[in-house]
């Protein structure tokens, strides 16, 4: 097998951009907004290796999956963007945890680490699409699958070690200054929802986008 370095770079700005591992930094600030700061190493790697699984699920039979059901790309863009709307809106109105969800979290309670962070945060419906078509079974051998793979993996890890650094930058922002940014950067998630959302609706040509948008 030939390496194409361009291709493989190619390749792995297209994932940085699709799993966007700081884009993940809000949405993982307002799940462990209740959770002590002890666990938050054990919140980020389940949310990791739970979002590399999903990752590599569809890698394996994405393609297949959503061509037996006769999805459409832009659906599934749509219906993802939607999603992450929402939840932005919890993050920029949600009133504090109480204290009962407080008390739940100090007995270790991680499920926040599967949903919102893992999916559909970092295994957003643009990092599953994106992978499906660069694992296209019928342009791809499966040594190039692999290779994307390795370069999913990459990107995850580096993840991983953001949300770490971003544990530790929250430790020293306090609950008061990690709220502003949550609220903060729910608006910015906003604004990536509806931007997914339009891709999809261009997608399926319902109207028309000029500028070239993220796929996350």
């Amino acid at each position: 097998m030939e390496f194409d370095v361009s291709s493989l770079l190619r390749e792995f700005i297209t994932l940085l951009v699709v799993i966007d591992p700081i884009g993940t930094l809000p949405v993982f600030y307002f799940a462990t907004a209740a959770v002590p700061a002890a666990l938050h190493w054990r919140f980020a790697l389940r949310a990791v290796v739970v979002a590399w699984i999903v990752l590599m699920g569809f890698l394996i039979a994405g393609q297949v999956l959503l061509e037996g059901l006769g999805l459409r790309f832009g659906s599934f863009q749509i219906a993802g963007g939607i999603v992450l709307f929402l939840f932005a809106m919890t993050m920029i109105f949600g009133e504090s945890k109480p204290e009962r969800e407080i008390e739940e979290a100090g007995r270790g309670d991680l499920s926040g680490a599967v949903f919102p962070l893992a999916m559909p945060s970092i295994a957003s419906p643009g990092a599953m699409l994106a992978i499906v078509v660069l694992t296209d079974n019928h342009k791809n051998s499966i040594p190039d699958q692999l290779v994307t793979a390795g370069l999913l993996t990459v990107i995850l890890a580096l993840t991983l070690v953001l949300l770490l650094l971003g544990a530790m930058l929250k430790r020293v922002l306090g609950n008061s200054g990690a709220s502003v940014i949550s609220r903060v950067m729910g608006i910015i998630l906003a604004t990536v929802a509806v931007d997914a959302i339009l891709v999809g609706l261009d997608a399926v040509g319902v109207l028309s986008v000029d500028a070239p948008t993220s796929l996350h």
